[in-house]
């Protein structure tokens, strides 16, 4: 299952990428060769950086590349790596969950009630912030599964 998630990941950064970037060089040829700028492509490269940030974010976590700052020193980590490895766990787990899960949820909720739209594209605005809990979702998903094969090695 891990594979399969991390394939579509992939391909979805890519696709959201190649939007992005396909948005911004219309953009510059619309705007500096024809003389008239395109209202939509400032939102499509907007929302695809969005996009891209989050999912990205959730990629990077899956790959144990995102960022971590040591406050501890490597001596002490050295003599309970689990522990450390379980904190941090915890701690990316409930901010994902109460952060991006139910707070991305609650803002997506509180969008679809009120209708609100993008100004060029006329795009509920929920859909564009669904990105939010879905990488939560991911984000806690990785994490738990990083601890378990830790865990899982650590008593091998």
């Amino acid at each position: 299952m891990r594979a399969t998630i991390d394939k579509i990941l992939e391909r979805l950064l890519i696709l959201i990428i190649s939007v992005m970037l396909i948005a911004v060089i219309w953009q510059v040829i619309s705007r500096y060769l024809l003389g008239v700028p395109s209202t939509l492509t400032d939102e499509i490269a907007s929302f695809s950086l969005i996009w891209l940030g989050l999912f990205s974010a959730a990629y990077a976590t899956g790959k144990e590349l995102h960022l971590a700052i040591d406050l501890i020193p490597a001596r002490t980590i050295r003599k309970s790596p689990i522990l450390f490895s379980g904190i941090v766990t915890i701690s990316t787990i409930i901010f994902a969950f109460f952060v991006m899960v139910i707070g991305g949820l609650r803002l997506c909720w509180i969008t679809y009630i009120l209708d609100q739209r993008s100004a060029a594209l006329e795009v509920p605005l929920a859909y564009i912030y669904l990105v939010i809990p879905i990488s939560g979702l991911l984000i806690m998903y990785y994490c738990i599964d990083i601890f378990l094969k830790k865990r899982k090695t650590a008593k091998l």
